[in-house]
Order: structure tokens, then C-alpha cells, then sequence
């Protein structure tokens, strides 16, 4: 059963329980309704955690939300078969595979051992918290060419997980690449 909370205490990465599926608050607003009205609302754009539709929705802030029950659990990726993503409990051991609808766009962050925080309701696996930075290594992009310099312009590249991101000119394949998860930009060459 969700916790009932009152919409000022709704924060980003809030997991709300509406109409039988859960979403995470992406963003949030308050805001006066009108000119001559002076009642604050609060617009909330959120996630939809099995479908990955976004929507927005105004409640008023006298309203109650309801708050999904959800744990964050460490696990570490293992592997992927297929649209499956494996993924082991650091608490309990216990292997568990994912489907590729819930992973989303941290698919393109995985590699092997890393270890992530999973939202967890009901004991099942709903969100994939990916740590802010990554390590993943170029496989294919142009070579680089004497006098590119780190100030210059960029180019694709594309990374072992399958990730296409834009970086310095001097970069060749086989680098490995530190890369924000949050924004999928390039941060330096480790």
C-alpha cells in the first residue's frame, strides 16, 4: 500500500503509485494558476517506469500523492542475452534478469562488474541507478591526426556498449573514455 505524502514534499527521483503503475519524478514546478487566482500548484513531469512514456500533471498543493514503497538494492551487471540483462543481488546473491524496456538507455552504460543501485517494489527490479560516471572504450571512430588538439572540434564514436557520442578529434579507437551517465558527454580520456 503507498504512503500517502502531500505534493510539497515531492522532490526529483520521487517514485509515485498512481493507477496501478509507478513513475519517477523527473521535474518539478510551483507555479500561481492564474492572475486573479492566487492558489499555488505544482506541475510534476514524470516517467512512466514500465513503459518509459513521459507525462505531466498539476496537482494542487493541498493535494496527497501517493509514494510507491520502493528499496534500493546494490547489484552488479553480469551480462546480457538477447533483451535480457542479468544482474546479481549484492545482499542476497540471487541472480536476477531484467528486461530491456526496464534497463531503458543505461544499456548503453553497462559493462561488465559494474556495480549499480536498483529500485526494487515488490521484489522486482523497476529502475536501473547507474553510477555518474562510466569507463567504456572507442571501437570505431576516424582516426586521429597529428595537430588535432583537445580544444579543436569533435567527431562520433562509437563504445563497446554501443554508445554514440561525440569526441575530441584526437581520440583513436581503443581508447577508454570516462563519460557522464547523467548527460552521455565525453568527460576525458582515462
Amino acid at each position: 500500500m503507498p504512503t500517502m505524502i502531500p505534493t510539497s514534499e515531492i522532490s526529483k527521483g520521487t517514485i509515485l503509485e498512481m493507477n496501478g503503475s509507478l513513475f519517477a519524478v523527473l521535474e518539478y514546478e510551483r507555479f500561481k494558476a492564474g492572475k486573479g487566482n492566487s492558489e499555488a500548484r505544482m506541475r510534476v513531469k514524470m516517467r512512466d517506469l514500465s513503459s518509459g512514456f513521459t507525462k505531466e500533471q498539476v496537482f494542487r498543493t493541498d493535494d496527497r500523492v501517493p509514494k510507491a514503497e520502493v528499496e534500493s538494492r546494490p547489484f552488479q551487471y553480469l551480462y546480457n542475452e538477447g533483451d535480457l540483462y542479468t544482474f546479481m543481488d549484492k545482499i542476497s546473491f540471487e541472480q536476477k534478469s531484467i528486461a530491456d524496456d526496464v534497463v531503458g538507455d543505461a544499456k548503453y552504460y553497462l559493462i561488465d562488474g559494474l556495480e549499480v543501485e536498483m529500485l526494487v517494489y515488490n521484489d522486482r527490479p523497476v529502475s536501473v541507478q547507474l553510477p555518474i560516471n562510466v569507463d567504456v572504450k572507442i571501437v570505431e571512430t576516424e582516426p586521429g591526426f597529428k595537430g588535432d588538439t583537445a580544444t579543436g572540434g569533435t567527431k562520433k564514436a562509437t563504445t563497446d556498449t554501443g554508445l554514440t557520442i561525440d569526441v575530441p578529434l584526437f581520440l583513436n579507437p581503443g581508447d577508454v573514455i570516462r563519460v557522464d551517465t547523467r548527460s552521455g558527454q565525453y568527460i576525458a580520456r582515462v
